[in-house]
């Protein structure tokens, strides 16, 4: 008879596509503790093809809980109905739908209902329960209501009570892990997010073809006029007004079997975003207006220079001690619109946005073509470390982050990147590491080789196996004695 192979479940209140830490984890447990893995997750996004493709991963989908229509009803009352149904939902798909797992993996947050929910679970079907700290449910919380707010005070009792009853923890930093031991009772792992192998830096060839796809959407935004925008004078067409060849893009070019970097190219900086109230992008955007009329001083331009003109002999091959810099800004969240709205406002004449949703074969593509990278993340808790960073540095992007608490434990300064506390020092930094763009930039190339470096010094697969496998093998086999 065939012995029965170990499963593990891993739990997701949110958008799979949107969680890739829950992602690599089930990578890791399929391939790393050969588990076959269910994940219970919302439908959204999809996941890495590396996540659908697995023949030991599947995939179970909820639908989203949405009381839109019902606006008449309290936002306590609103809140309550829908963490409710969320539980039953959740209980239908961990006890019924999928197979009994010998090991349950959640992710917090979020809290509520999620953790009542997979404990439940765990103690209906003989499971063990292991919680993944990313943040605070209570902090992120705060954010709309205040740490004062009685709502915010229950959910961190909620927390903190069921949080409690997992039979093991793990966290993404020491500092987290100290406030748990301190503070709540809980012994956690700390699990350092590092970069799946699908993060590296880009080759040339990978480089071109990637900006090639996105040309349509770099250069032909829906009414943008800016200075990406407006060049290739001369070569038209019926329907773009610009004809750009198939071997040819805004940053790279082929000829014959040879692909090179222009000389004039933008600057590529590239920020991900889940535009959401932890994320001051006001900052970035006053960073660029500060740039932008920097730039103009330094070269003594006033305010009669014929934009269109500057464009087009920059196009043309006019370089200038300072470049252009494209922001590409990947993601969606609730307040990507109206940072939209302002950018179309701002009237820059060396500095562009372009916002995007990028596939997850693309994204780390996009990191590992870029100059630099920028990280807006603040953490609600000031615990947990932003892991756009770490898929930054696994593709070699030096980074520009927020100063926080624990940053330093990710960001070496002057080594892999620098941190920021406004605007303006944000701004400095763009000054410092672009100018002599691209040919003579010694601080951004020391920063590059400081974050390939850091990229190639720990995999996702190897900080899982050291720090996470013996968590998920005890608790098997305590549950199976």
């Amino acid at each position: 008879m065939e012995k029965r192979r170990f499963r593990a479940a891993v739990v997701v209140l949110g958008d799979i596509g949107r969680s890739p830490r829950m992602q690599y984890h089930a990578l890791s447990l399929a391939q790393s503790a050969n588990l076959e893995v269910d994940i219970v997750a919302n439908g959204g996004n999809d996941p890495h093809m590396a996540v659908k493709e697995n023949p030991s991963i599947h995939l179970h989908t909820m639908k989203s809980v949405d009381f839109q229509g019902l606006s008449k009803i309290s936002k306590v009352m609103t809140l309550l109905l829908k963490a409710a149904m969320q539980f039953v939902i959740l209980v239908w798909f961990l006890c019924v739908k999928i197979p009994r797992p010998d090991i349950f993996i959640v992710q917090n947050p979020p809290s509520v209902p999620t953790l009542a929910a997979v404990k439940l679970s765990s103690w209906l079907r003989q499971s063990t329960f292991v919680i993944d700290w990313h943040n605070f449910g209570y902090t992120l919380l705060s954010l709309s209501h205040g740490r004062s707010h009685a709502i915010v005070k229950l959910y961190h009792w909620f927390e903190k009570v069921f949080g409690r009853m997992a039979d093991g923890s793990l966290c993404v930093t020491k500092a987290m892990q100290h406030e748990l031991a301190q503070n709540w009772g809980i012994e956690a792992t700390v699990l350092y997010d590092q970069p799946p192998d699908f993060f590296h830096p880009a080759s040339l060839k990978e480089k071109h073809e990637l900006l090639c796809r996105l040309e349509t959407n770099i250069l032909h935004p829906n009414g943008i006029w800016d200075c990406v925008s407006t060049v290739f004078a001369g070569r038209k067409d019926q329907d773009n007004g610009v004809v750009v060849p198939s071997n040819h893009s805004l940053f790279t070019a082929q000829s014959d079997s040879e692909i090179f970097l222009k000389a004039n190219r933008p600057a590529l900086v590239v920020s991900s975003t889940s535009w959401t109230p932890d994320e001051d992008f006001s900052i970035l955007l006053e960073a660029a207006v500060m740039y932008d009329r920097r730039v103009a001083a330094a070269l003594n331009e006033d305010d009669s220079v014929d934009e269109k003109q500057l464009w087009i002999d920059i196009d043309n091959g006019k370089q200038c001690l300072y470049p252009r810099l494209l922001f590409i800004i990947t993601g969606k969240g609730p307040e990507r619109r109206k940072y939209e709205e302002q950018i179309k406002k701002l009237n820059l004449r060396r500095v562009a946005f372009r916002t995007m949703w990028l596939s997850a074969e693309d994204y780390p593509l996009l990191l590992g073509s870029a100059d630099l990278g920028v990280c807006l993340h603040t953490s609600s808790s000031g615990l947990d470390l932003p892991m756009k960073v770490v898929d930054m540095f696994g593709c070699g992007l030096p980074v520009c982050a927020v100063a926080f608490s624990c940053i330093e434990e990710l960001v070496k300064v002057e080594k892999n990147g620098l941190l920021f506390s406004s605007s303006s020092e944000l701004a400095d930094e763009f000054m410092m590491l672009f100018k002599g763009f691209p040919g003579s930039c010694d601080t951004l190339q020391t920063l590059k080789e400081g974050a390939i470096e850091t990229g190639a010094s720990a995999k996702w697969s190897s900080e899982w196996e050291t720090h996470a496998l013996p968590l998920i093998r005890e608790g098997i086999l305590r549950k199976n004695r």
